[in-house]
């Protein structure tokens, strides 16, 4: 992969972010808070990653956004409409797209029916999509017959953004795309992640490989104990040596 240099900010400014999260505060049981006041935002056609030791809240965030995590304060709005706590089948159709870390494919099925899974919702939108997926991403159409178990880890991550991108979503929330995957897959990965961007989709990408991430990113957000700790541009944080100190390490010199 020819490593993506920071495009910085995109060149008009959001009037209206896609997704704003005030103050949020969240967790999975009652009494424990994971997320403890965060607030971040996504702009139209931007990609911002979120990034952060574990147990920082990372997943949490996106789980919350998509109305899997039980919101106890704090709004989430998208295009500035309230959202917190609507339903992930519902936020789907408001053009928001999700790609959880584990379990994003449907193995028995082939490649063309996982596709057509993304749109059961308008099952009238399947084939004009799939061949706009099979254009981003050549190698689904290569494998349109084989079943989704068959693929490589790389390609069941590509099939699951294919997927998410059947519904034309305005934003895709991606929870650690490159986990598990051998350094070639993921830079194949952070490559049609970039390409799915550049399309003008806006992302937020949680990822362990904060450097990668922050390589393609306008901005990211470093979450530590479920606040923002740091925020800037990617790189403004893969320079920062108080970043770099405590959260990136040596992969912060890798190129």
């Amino acid at each position: 992969m020819t490593e993506p240099v920071h495009r910085g900010d995109p060149a008009s400014p959001p009037t209206v972010n896609v997704i704003e999260v005030h103050d949020l505060v969240a967790g999975y049981v009652p009494g424990v808070d994971i997320l403890r006041g965060t607030s971040v935002h996504v702009g139209p056609a931007e990609m911002v990653g979120i990034i952060g030791p574990n147990g920082a809240g990372k997943s949490t965030l996106i789980k919350a956004i998509f109305g899997l995590v039980p919101v106890r304060s704090g709004r989430i709005e998208l295009e500035g409409s309230d959202i917190a706590g609507t339903p992930g089948f519902e936020l789907v159709k408001l053009g928001v797209g999700y790609v959880p870390q584990v379990g994003n494919v449907f193995g028995t099925l082939n490649v063309e029916e996982n596709l057509r899974m993304g749109v059961f919702l308008r099952p009238d939108r399947f084939e004009r999509r799939r061949d706009d997926v099979f254009d981003l991403f050549p190698v689904l159409a290569e494998r349109r017959s084989a079943r989704a178990e068959s693929l490589s880890g790389g390609q069941r991550q590509i099939l699951a953004m294919g997927r998410a991108l059947m519904m034309e979503p305005s934003l895709m929330l991606l929870d650690e795309p490159s986990a598990g995957l051998s350094p070639s897959m993921q830079d194949e990965v952070f490559d049609r992640i970039d390409a799915i961007n550049r399309e003008g989709v806006s992302i937020l990408i949680v990822e362990q490989n904060a450097h990668k991430a922050l390589r393609i990113c306008h901005r990211g957000y470093v979450l530590d104990q479920g606040v923002v700790a740091h925020t800037g541009t990617g790189t403004e944080l893969i320079s920062d040596p108080k970043v770099i100190e405590l959260y990136l390490g040596s992969l912060a010199r890798r190129r």
